[in-house]
């Protein structure tokens, strides 16, 4: 069960918010917690030792924080072996099927729910927050249903206060609403339906594409990604606004940036953040020197490109990512920011290209459509001019894609979001969305796989 099933949006959550709200506000953490749980075993109820793995990551972690909060000596020791735990376990699911040549089905929201707890417990030994004694509040904050499959990656002491106390008001209802709705059309009324050029160029072959179409699928990718994970985003921080709950932003329009390192301070930004803290910062950032900065970059996109999955793509994904920003740390970042129109074509190209690594896990296929790209121009053949007739199935959608990913449109619905005419046009939204999942075409949010 996602956002956008019509079980989750016409039984679950508004049964969910009934019993929410017809609880008092001081014991409302318990249908938050219940609801969480039938949320997340509804997702995994074909193999419920995903519950029973979640549940045990909780219960151990809430443990060990008041084990490390407590003790004079062993803290480190007791950090330790808590980090190998849940690292090894989530690397071992990630990577196990690579060495033991089986396939491993990778529990549902691992990535996501590792690296809070993690957060957590390093946070408790670094004396930033007291470690939670109350269990129901702790498995409140690690299960809470907006946020727990895929993010946004918010620490406990952002949540410690509001556990116990939240502002419940028609007004943040009412927002919160407005942005599940507007979350909801990105993901079924764009990236859904953007998507189907990705899909349709996966079904002629890679090697049989035109140079343009081939560009034209990687925008239509890139677009995809964006509006479905940002979509979730929105959804989850929509969720939460309705709960009372104030979670962190994840996007600040990044296809809007001049720069790969300006690109991943706008994207998935808890997830940066996370890396920030708990990686790039204690390695010692870049306040050791010039090489030993590069080599935290490194480390850093190492890490990331490991944490998104256990291909070889994804390794080739970050080293890509990495070489762009260390070559703006040390060359091109001066010209970039003094030239407008220079750094928004590199940042067209740069971007466009990585996510050709991220997309395509055989790394023969990545050489494959590499040359599509790059030498797929014999007009004189009639095939190469394919993009012909998918760009009039999918322009306008990419047209709209491109324009609505810019920070204009945004700026705009900030103003009419609350006056009549935005009203109308999300209900206008929900309904045109719905129309869409109940005709068959929808998608799983696509990072539930990372």
């Amino acid at each position: 069960m996602t956002f956008s099933d019509v079980t989750f949006l016409f039984r679950f959550l508004p049964l969910f918010l009934i019993i929410y709200y017809l609880t008092p506000p001081n014991y409302r953490n318990w249908p938050l917690l219940l609801g969480s749980l039938l949320f997340y075993y509804i997702g995994v109820q074909e193999h419920p030792w995903m519950l029973a793995l979640l549940l045990f990551t909780a219960l151990f972690t809430w443990g060990m924080g008041i084990l490390i909060n407590a003790l004079a000596r062993g803290r480190k020791i007791a950090l330790g072996i808590t980090l190998v735990l849940l690292f090894g376990c989530l690397l071992a699911f990630k990577y196990g099927g690579v060495f033991s040549g089986s396939s491993l089905l990778l529990p549902l929201g691992i990535s996501f729910y590792t690296f809070q707890t993690a957060a957590y417990i390093i946070d408790v030994y670094r004396q930033r927050i007291t470690a939670e004694r109350s269990l129901p509040c702790y498995l409140t904050a690690v299960l809470m249903f907006p946020k727990l499959i895929s993010g946004p990656l918010v620490s406990y002491g952002e949540l410690a206060h509001q556990l116990r106390y939240r502002n419940y008001n028609l007004r943040n209802f009412d927002r919160g609403l407005r942005d599940f709705i507007l979350g909801l059309g990105l993901k079924v009324l764009l990236a859904n339906q953007i998507g189907g050029l990705w899909k349709d160029i996966q079904v002629i072959g890679f090697d049989s594409i035109s140079a343009p179409l081939a560009w034209m699928g990687l925008i239509a990718y890139s677009l995809q990604l964006y509006f479905d994970f940002c979509g979730y985003s929105i959804m989850a921080v929509g969720l939460g606004r309705m709960l009372g709950f104030h979670l962190p932003d994840n996007f600040d329009h990044p296809y809007a940036a001049r720069s790969m390192s300006d690109f991943w301070r706008r994207w998935h930004i808890t997830l940066g953040r996370w890396f920030r803290d708990y990686l790039y910062i204690p390695l010692g950032g870049s306040r050791q020197g010039q090489s030993k900065h590069i080599r935290n970059l490194l480390i850093v996109w190492l890490a990331t490109g490991i944490w998104h999955g256990s291909t070889g793509n994804f390794l080739l994904w970050g080293l890509f990512l990495f070489a762009l920003i260390a070559s703006e740390k040390l060359w091109i970042g001066e010209k970039l920011a003094r030239h407008r129109l220079l750094s928004h074509l590199y940042m067209f190209f740069a971007i466009t290209l990585s996510w050709l690594f991220f997309a395509i896990t055989n790394l023969g296929n990545i050489g494959i459509y590499l040359g599509q790209l790059f030498t797929g121009f014999d007009f004189g053949n009639s095939a190469t001019l394919d993009f012909i007739h998918y760009g009039k199935e999918y322009g306008l959608l990419l047209l709209t894609g491109i324009i609505l990913a810019m920070p204009g449109p945004a700026k705009l619905w900030q103003r009419m979001r609350h006056s009549l005419f935005g009203t109308i046009i999300l209900l206008l939204i929900f309904w045109l969305s719905i129309y869409c999942l109940s005709a068959g075409l929808n998608d799983p949010f696509m990072y539930f796989s990372f």
